[in-house]
């Protein structure tokens, strides 16, 4: 089983190429984080928004990464974390493309 953690807050930048250049070591963190398949960064410049689509092994780990990722959003400032755990349906995801 596979498990869909989704993360977005408000940001106030940077954004595109900016946000790659300066995120890159985080990224490269995020990597070796236990359990972590992909993610997908996202950002919404007009809504000042900002976060990830992350998928995980299992939901200890989701959780996991979620707790310590909340923490240190929080401790960077961010006051407006939303976040949501979700199983995936691998059996309805492989008719549309995905394989977990």
């Amino acid at each position: 089983m596979s498990y869909l953690l989704q993360v977005d807050f408000s940001f106030s930048g940077p954004w595109g190429d900016a946000m790659t250049e300066s995120m890159q070591g985080l990224a490269n963190s995020i990597t070796q984080e236990p359990g972590l398949i992909w993610k997908i960064w996202t950002e919404n410049q007009t809504e000042q928004q900002a976060g990830g689509v992350y998928l995980f092994d299992t939901e200890a780990h989701a959780q996991a990464y979620l707790d310590m990722h909340a923490a240190r959003l929080t401790a960077a400032g961010v006051t407006e974390i939303r976040s949501r755990i979700f199983l995936v349906n691998a059996a309805l995801s492989e008719i549309t493309q995905f394989s977990a």
